[in-house]
């Protein structure tokens, strides 16, 4: 028994009682953040089956996350007493797999298929290429991986492939090969299963047909989210009787890096004859002020549907807008508010704290520590327990006492030197033999061929570090040393995913700056101490109280009492990849929107002036997105009036000063502008301009080979040419 029409529409305000009623053909709802998109949703297929239009299995409802589609399927359960078992509700993916299931033979798959994950593809991939002979110092396994995924989801097989130039001639090859053994073993990944199920819809007219007669509604969730390949599914599966209900925010696509393209709202427009946008603008989550500003961040992007949030809710407290000096200020800051906020009631879970991207997290998270607050990462590890800082650690380590014989295990074929699982089985008997320890037992190995050279190349690296340490350098110097010799940071760049370990593994360089700072000393062993309490303290239990920490782009769907959201200056947020793109610029735009509409009651906007970013000090401007807030609805915690000069002369805007030795062409005053001058990691270049004095100042150089960079004196060991 379905409830009756008018407790089913009772609570929904005007424009969601439209959306839900609609019998006008095809419709696009713009939904707005907080407007009650899913309740619109799935009040919608309850309305559908009780007025008629549609019998359960006549109804079809695809959303992004199984999340989503559990809560679909729990809330409409609560409207009345449906056959769930004939609503097909779930993800592209899920859905896609039930299609298959059911007709894997024409789909050319056995019945027998089995799904493989990101995990497994990649080790699948690998198989491959060790088939081919591929060195993984030539060919990257995940660069292989998003080749062959971002091509399967333009709808591209191996032998269509896009290969710009001979160095991807190698990727198609393995691409090719790697197609022939999935269909050999019966596999299937996450990307395969959509191309495969378009293409069933494409080399089989009755089935496809079959199937746009028995669905004669669809509906979409996050629909700005959609990429080509699944626009050309949804156009496939919809027949000429057939409506599409499509649910979206074209101010909230912030996914362009998977794929996402917020063009296919204005193709469904055009395609399915939409006639007038709806648009749901009420919002029930966020006070007046925070939508106010939302509202007017969100305008300055050109193109949009168009809409305004409001609510019927109370106007609320002003943003909060804090200035720290330095990363390490805004972090000390934004954790003392949180005691003061958790003092006066809040809870702890209710209070999230935002970052454009992970490698911010770390001084976040120090500040956290610092002062016994719990805190729980969402959507990854917490910084010290990285994939990439482990291993960075395990080559200092390492360095440290060669008898570590874990860290010698997890590094010593990383990145690929290619030592097999069989030379390191007889390295451990030789050390069983020798009562050594591993490192010690590579030393006399017979280790001969490729192995042998790589391991030969292991050693002398350690010994390297080693004789850093021992010669007593400082311990940011040891760092930016282990990610040189290491090799890490040239193994990451070859991925085409890696720019987030690589900004990880240069914020480890800052963290040991920082610790230099704060302890007094620069002592490797206490830096190793104190990486693993940091590591293994802290970590909150699951259900216990803590506050959240996530990139803003982890956030998405979510809401919290109070959100902080850090690091808002130019060439952080927005991030200095979009700032010379239009449509990069307006997606960074978005995200920021994103990230203010996550908060209930109370919003905290902050940025520094100066902080340690790729193992570089960096001065800060503002970022524009604070600009295009109107300063009527912001409180600013630390008024300056008009923002001061820069003060070189201020400890807390050089924090390495106490622990850095300048150079002496520091201590000279030698540089000026015009100078040509070489860095250890930038290469040569011109000083443009200078500020400060001696120790205290800075310069602006371009570099050949990476553009300009302000560096401070201090630490930036220039030589002048």
């Amino acid at each position: 028994m379905a409830i009756p029409m008018e407790n089913l529409l009772e609570g929904l305000n005007p424009q969601q009682r439209e959306a839900v009623t609609w019998d006008q053909g095809s419709a696009l709802i713009l939904a707005g953040a907080g407007s009650g998109k899913t309740r619109v949703l799935t009040t919608r297929m309850a309305w559908l089956m009780t007025t008629g239009k549609n019998r359960p299995e006549e109804l079809l409802a695809v959303t992004f996350t199984n999340k989503a589609a559990r809560e679909m399927m729990t809330r409409i359960s609560s409207m009345g007493n449906w056959p769930l078992r004939s609503l097909w509700v779930g993800t592209f993916h899920g859905l896609c797999h039930r299609f298959l299931r059911l007709h894997a033979l024409d789909a050319g798959l056995t019945p027998q298929f089995q799904i493989i994950d990101g995990q497994e593809q990649l080790a699948a991939l690998k198989r491959v290429m060790k088939a081919l002979n591929f060195d993984e110092e030539r060919v990257n396994p995940r660069q292989l991986q998003h080749f062959v995924n971002g091509h399967k989801e333009q709808g591209i097989r191996a032998e269509n492939a896009v290969v710009s130039h001979s160095a991807q001639r190698p990727l198609q090859e393995a691409y090719l090969a790697y197609e022939a053994q999935c269909q050999r073993e019966g596999t299937v990944d996450f990307a395969e299963l959509l191309l495969r199920c378009v293409e069933l819809w494409q080399h089989h007219p009755v089935l496809r047909e079959h199937y746009q007669a028995r669905f004669k509604t669809l509906l979409v969730d996050e629909f700005q989210d959609t990429n080509p390949l699944q626009y050309r599914w949804l156009r496939l599966l919809c027949g000429p009787a057939s409506t599409v209900f499509a649910v979206g925010d074209d101010d909230q696509s912030i996914y362009s890096f998977r794929g996402a393209e917020i063009e296919n709202m204005r193709h469904f427009e055009r395609d399915y004859g939409v006639t007038r946008v709806l648009r749901l603008e009420q919002n029930y989550r966020s006070q007046g002020t925070i939508l106010e500003a939302a509202n007017a961040l969100i305008q300055n992007n050109a193109g949009r549907f168009g809409k305004t949030l409001w609510t019927e809710g109370a106007q609320g407290e002003p943003i909060r807008v804090y200035e720290g000096e330095t990363d390490g200020d805004e972090a000390r800051f934004i954790a003392h508010t949180v005691i003061q906020l958790r003092d006066q009631g809040i809870r702890l879970s209710d209070m999230v704290l935002l970052y454009r991207s992970n490698a911010q997290s770390r001084a976040l998270e120090q500040a956290l520590f610092s002062l016994n607050l719990p805190y729980r990462v969402h959507g990854g590890l917490r910084f010290f327990e990285r994939q990439e800082i482990r291993h960075a650690l395990a080559y200092l380590r390492l360095a440290v006492s060669t008898e570590d014989d874990a860290a010698f295990l997890r590094v010593v074929n990383f990145p690929p030197r290619g030592i097999g699982a069989r030379s390191l089985e007889n390295l451990q008997v030789e050390a069983q033999t020798l009562r050594s320890s591993l490192f010690q037992a590579t030393r006399v190995s017979s280790l001969a061929g490729k192995a042998g050279q790589g391991v030969q190349r292991f050693l002398q690296g350690i010994d390297q570090l080693a004789e850093r340490i021992h010669q007593g350098q400082d311990l940011p110097r040891v760092i930016e040393a282990v990610l040189e010799v290491s090799g890490l940071l040239e193994h990451y760049r070859q991925d085409k995913e890696g720019a987030d370990r690589i900004a990880n593994l240069e914020e480890l360089v800052a963290a040991a700056m920082a610790f230099t700072r704060e302890e007094g000393s620069g002592d490797v062993l206490s830096f190793l101490a104190h990486a693993t309490l940091e590591a293994g303290e802290h970590e909150a239990a699951p259900g216990s109280e803590a506050i959240q920490m996530m990139t803003v782009h982890g956030a998405k769907g979510l809401e919290f009492e109070v959100v902080f959201v850090a690091g808002l200056e130019d060439g952080l947020f927005p991030h200095e990849n979009a700032l010379q793109e239009t449509r990069g610029l307006e997606e960074e735009r978005r995200l920021a929107y994103v990230a203010l509409t996550r908060a209930r009651s109370q919003l905290y906007l902050t940025h520094a002036q100066s902080r340690v970013l790729h193992g570089q000090m960096r001065y800060g401007v503002r970022s524009r997105f604070l600009e295009e807030i109107p300063e009527s609805l912001c409180h600013i915690l630390n008024p300056r009036g008009k923002r001061p000069e820069l003060s070189f002369g201020s400890r807390a805007l050089n924090p390495m000063r106490s622990s850095v030795t300048p150079t002496e062409s520091v201590k000279t005053g030698k540089f000026h502008i015009g100078q040509r001058v070489r860095h250890d990691k930038f290469g040569e270049g011109v000083v443009l301009a200078r500020e400060g004095q001696g120790n205290e100042g800075r310069v602006q150089v371009n570099f050949r080979d990476v553009g300009m960079k302000w560096l401070a004196l201090a630490f930036a060991r220039l030589t002048s040419l």
